[in-house]
């Protein structure tokens, strides 16, 4: 892993550092997700589940939010109808990482607003290229 990070691909580059709420229950994930993202200048918030949300998003602003759909106490969905639900929260492109991979899950995830939805493990060049993608789009 420690080759693939240090030949960074040229689209990764160009961007100044943005600002990602990560929602992540397992320790490891979470983690290894903020170290890599951060690894390509982006400002991450972790949050081990999504109990308090709401300020979070007030305070911290994020350019993307990466959820996991399977969190303690509130679920993602949840999460997502309270992204929703906000007139400015529901503007911030979110993208789902999970391990839910029926066709319900995603449909019914989609149907909230997700832009993206990958199923663990993922594959972190594909994910790094969506995250790129939609702040690029979301700046427009």
């Amino acid at each position: 892993m420690t080759a693939q990070l240090l030949s960074i691909p040229p689209l990764y580059q160009s961007f100044s550092p943005r600002k990602i709420l990560l929602i992540e229950d397992n320790d490891v994930n979470r983690m290894l997700l903020s170290d890599y993202l951060g690894f390509f200048s982006y400002y991450v918030k972790s949050l081990p589940d999504a109990s308090n949300v709401s300020v979070v998003l007030e305070q911290f602003k994020p350019a993307l939010i990466l959820l996991d759909l399977k969190l303690p106490n509130i679920d993602g969905f949840q999460v997502l109808e309270i992204i929703r639900s906000h007139p400015d929260w529901s503007k911030i492109p979110t993208i789902v990482v999970s391990a839910l991979a029926f066709k319900s899950d995603y449909e019914r995830a989609l149907s909230l607003g997700v832009k993206r939805y990958f199923v663990k493990p993922v594959n972190l060049t594909e994910l790094m290229s969506a995250i790129a993608e939609e702040i690029d789009c979301s700046r427009k």
